[in-house]
Protein backbone atom coordinates (compact mmCIF):
# COMPACT_ATOMS: atom_id res chain seq x y z
CA UNK A 1 0.00 0.00 0.00
CA UNK A 2 1.24 3.45 -0.90
CA UNK A 3 2.29 5.69 1.75
CA UNK A 4 0.22 8.80 2.44
CA UNK A 5 1.18 12.06 0.66
CA UNK A 6 1.01 14.79 3.45
CA UNK A 7 -1.93 17.66 2.66
CA UNK A 8 -0.61 21.33 1.80
CA UNK A 9 1.04 23.48 4.18
CA UNK A 10 0.79 27.25 5.17
CA UNK A 11 4.09 28.58 6.58
CA UNK A 12 2.59 31.86 6.90
CA UNK A 13 0.39 33.28 8.51
CA UNK A 14 -1.05 35.88 11.24
CA UNK A 15 -3.41 35.83 14.10
CA UNK A 16 -5.38 38.39 16.20
CA UNK A 17 -1.90 38.45 18.56
CA UNK A 18 -0.47 41.19 15.06
CA UNK A 19 -2.78 41.82 12.36
CA UNK A 20 -4.55 38.74 11.41
CA UNK A 21 -8.02 38.57 11.82
CA UNK A 22 -8.52 35.60 13.86
CA UNK A 23 -7.20 34.03 17.47
CA UNK A 24 -4.37 31.56 17.35
CA UNK A 25 -6.74 28.89 18.01
CA UNK A 26 -9.51 30.11 15.44
CA UNK A 27 -6.60 30.31 12.74
CA UNK A 28 -5.74 26.68 13.63
CA UNK A 29 -9.08 25.54 13.24
CA UNK A 30 -9.61 26.79 10.04
CA UNK A 31 -6.24 25.46 8.38
CA UNK A 32 -7.11 22.02 9.74
CA UNK A 33 -10.99 22.47 8.39
CA UNK A 34 -9.04 23.49 5.04
CA UNK A 35 -7.06 20.40 5.11
CA UNK A 36 -3.68 21.53 6.04
CA UNK A 37 -1.15 19.04 7.40
CA UNK A 38 1.24 21.83 8.89
CA UNK A 39 0.08 25.41 9.52
CA UNK A 40 2.92 27.54 10.80
CA UNK A 41 1.89 30.90 13.16
CA UNK A 42 4.18 33.98 12.31
CA UNK A 43 2.99 36.95 14.10
CA UNK A 44 4.68 40.23 13.53
CA UNK A 45 7.74 40.31 16.08
CA UNK A 46 5.31 38.10 18.71
CA UNK A 47 5.76 34.30 20.40
CA UNK A 48 2.63 35.51 22.40
CA UNK A 49 0.37 32.75 19.96
CA UNK A 50 2.76 30.12 20.56
CA UNK A 51 0.82 28.30 23.23
CA UNK A 52 -2.76 28.70 22.49
CA UNK A 53 -1.84 27.38 18.74
CA UNK A 54 -0.03 24.72 20.11
CA UNK A 55 -2.79 23.44 22.48
CA UNK A 56 -5.53 23.72 19.35
CA UNK A 57 -3.12 22.00 16.97
CA UNK A 58 -3.04 18.75 19.01
CA UNK A 59 -6.94 19.03 18.75
CA UNK A 60 -7.38 19.37 15.33
CA UNK A 61 -4.90 17.06 14.28
CA UNK A 62 -2.78 19.50 13.18
CA UNK A 63 1.07 19.95 13.11
CA UNK A 64 2.25 23.54 14.08
CA UNK A 65 5.33 25.10 12.94
CA UNK A 66 5.90 27.75 15.31
CA UNK A 67 7.13 31.41 13.77
CA UNK A 68 7.11 34.60 13.84
CA UNK A 69 7.85 37.61 11.20
CA UNK A 70 10.63 39.84 12.17
CA UNK A 71 10.30 43.59 10.96
CA UNK A 72 14.05 44.61 9.95
CA UNK A 73 14.59 48.16 8.24
CA UNK A 74 17.51 48.11 4.79
CA UNK A 75 17.91 52.01 4.56
CA UNK A 76 14.50 53.07 3.96
CA UNK A 77 12.86 49.60 2.72
CA UNK A 78 11.39 47.36 5.14
CA UNK A 79 12.54 43.72 4.93
CA UNK A 80 10.26 41.36 6.34
CA UNK A 81 12.25 37.94 7.90
CA UNK A 82 9.83 34.57 8.86
CA UNK A 83 11.65 32.76 11.53
CA UNK A 84 10.80 29.31 12.19
CA UNK A 85 11.96 26.74 15.00
CA UNK A 86 13.87 29.19 17.53
CA UNK A 87 13.79 29.02 21.06
CA UNK A 88 11.67 32.01 21.98
CA UNK A 89 13.52 32.76 25.24
CA UNK A 90 16.81 33.36 23.72
CA UNK A 91 17.44 36.36 25.25
CA UNK A 92 19.27 38.48 22.61
CA UNK A 93 16.41 37.97 20.23
CA UNK A 94 13.50 38.11 23.02
CA UNK A 95 15.41 41.43 23.68
CA UNK A 96 15.17 42.64 20.63
CA UNK A 97 11.58 42.08 19.61
CA UNK A 98 10.60 43.65 22.76
CA UNK A 99 11.82 47.07 21.54
CA UNK A 100 10.27 46.58 18.20
CA UNK A 101 7.11 45.76 19.89
CA UNK A 102 7.58 48.79 22.08
CA UNK A 103 8.75 50.92 19.05
CA UNK A 104 5.42 50.29 16.72
CA UNK A 105 3.48 51.12 20.27
CA UNK A 106 4.95 54.03 20.66
CA UNK A 107 4.92 54.68 16.69
CA UNK A 108 0.93 54.15 16.68
CA UNK A 109 0.51 56.29 19.62
CA UNK A 110 1.89 59.17 17.84
CA UNK A 111 0.12 58.62 14.44
CA UNK A 112 -3.17 58.43 16.50
CA UNK A 113 -2.37 61.76 17.74
CA UNK A 114 -1.54 63.07 14.38
CA UNK A 115 -4.54 61.82 13.46
CA UNK A 116 -6.72 62.75 15.71
CA UNK A 117 -6.01 66.50 14.47
CA UNK A 118 -8.54 65.70 11.60
CA UNK A 119 -10.44 62.77 12.14
CA UNK A 120 -12.43 61.95 15.49
CA UNK A 121 -10.18 59.00 16.65
CA UNK A 122 -8.42 58.06 20.18
CA UNK A 123 -5.97 55.62 21.57
CA UNK A 124 -8.88 53.84 22.78
CA UNK A 125 -10.35 53.14 19.82
CA UNK A 126 -7.30 51.47 18.56
CA UNK A 127 -7.08 49.41 21.97
CA UNK A 128 -10.44 48.10 21.15
CA UNK A 129 -9.36 46.65 18.14
CA UNK A 130 -6.26 44.81 20.08
CA UNK A 131 -6.44 41.61 22.12
CA UNK A 132 -3.93 41.35 25.29
CA UNK A 133 -0.69 41.06 24.35
CA UNK A 134 -1.53 41.81 20.46
CA UNK A 135 1.70 43.67 18.71
CA UNK A 136 0.09 46.88 17.92
CA UNK A 137 0.45 48.27 14.24
CA UNK A 138 -1.19 50.55 11.66
CA UNK A 139 -3.50 47.59 10.97
CA UNK A 140 -5.36 48.81 14.12
CA UNK A 141 -6.02 51.99 13.52
CA UNK A 142 -7.03 50.80 10.26
CA UNK A 143 -9.49 48.99 11.93
CA UNK A 144 -10.27 51.86 14.30
CA UNK A 145 -10.71 54.60 11.66
CA UNK A 146 -13.41 51.54 9.91
CA UNK A 147 -14.96 51.59 12.98
CA UNK A 148 -15.64 55.19 13.16
CA UNK A 149 -16.65 54.82 9.92
CA UNK A 150 -13.70 57.10 8.62
CA UNK A 151 -12.75 54.67 5.49
CA UNK A 152 -15.07 51.70 4.11
CA UNK A 153 -11.85 48.76 4.47
CA UNK A 154 -8.57 48.51 6.19
CA UNK A 155 -7.07 48.70 2.62
CA UNK A 156 -8.96 51.85 1.77
CA UNK A 157 -6.86 53.32 5.01
CA UNK A 158 -3.75 52.06 4.03
CA UNK A 159 -4.30 53.66 0.89
CA UNK A 160 -5.14 57.13 2.14
CA UNK A 161 -5.02 58.02 5.74
CA UNK A 162 -2.48 55.50 6.48
CA UNK A 163 0.09 55.48 3.67
CA UNK A 164 3.34 55.94 4.03
CA UNK A 165 3.88 58.59 2.20
CA UNK A 166 0.99 60.96 4.00
CA UNK A 167 1.40 63.05 6.64
CA UNK A 168 0.12 61.43 9.07
CA UNK A 169 2.84 58.09 8.71
CA UNK A 170 5.86 57.76 11.48
CA UNK A 171 8.46 55.03 10.72
CA UNK A 172 10.00 53.02 13.60
CA UNK A 173 12.48 51.54 14.76
CA UNK A 174 14.24 47.58 13.19
CA UNK A 175 16.86 46.13 13.00
CA UNK A 176 19.09 45.54 9.93
CA UNK A 177 17.85 42.42 7.79
CA UNK A 178 21.44 40.96 8.51
CA UNK A 179 21.59 41.15 12.28
CA UNK A 180 17.95 39.61 12.25
CA UNK A 181 18.83 37.26 10.38
CA UNK A 182 21.90 36.52 12.48
CA UNK A 183 19.94 36.74 15.86
CA UNK A 184 16.79 33.87 14.16
CA UNK A 185 19.91 31.53 13.74
CA UNK A 186 21.96 32.17 16.40
CA UNK A 187 18.45 31.45 18.89
CA UNK A 188 18.13 28.16 16.58
CA UNK A 189 15.88 29.34 13.90
CA UNK A 190 16.03 29.14 10.35
CA UNK A 191 15.08 32.79 8.83
CA UNK A 192 13.46 33.31 5.44
CA UNK A 193 12.97 36.11 3.41
CA UNK A 194 8.98 36.83 3.85
CA UNK A 195 8.40 38.51 0.62
CA UNK A 196 10.40 38.29 -2.66
CA UNK A 197 11.61 41.33 -3.52
CA UNK A 198 11.28 42.90 -6.66
CA UNK A 199 13.40 43.76 -8.59
CA UNK A 200 16.26 41.20 -7.63
CA UNK A 201 18.15 40.39 -4.54
CA UNK A 202 18.73 43.11 -2.23
CA UNK A 203 22.08 44.57 -0.81
CA UNK A 204 22.19 42.94 2.09
CA UNK A 205 20.96 39.54 0.28
CA UNK A 206 24.09 39.82 -1.39
CA UNK A 207 26.16 41.10 1.16
CA UNK A 208 25.10 38.09 3.64
CA UNK A 209 25.69 35.47 0.58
Amino acid sequence: MPEQQPGPIDLHTHSSVSDGTETPVELVAQAAAQGLSAVALTDHDSTAGWGDASAAALVQGITLVPGMEMSTQLEYASVHVLAYLFDPEDADLAAMTARVRSERMTRAEAMVGRISRDYDLTWADVLAQTTPGSTIGRPHIADALVARGHVPTRTAAFESILHWQGGYYRPHYAPDPILGVELITAAGGLAVLAHRAPAGPSACCRTRA
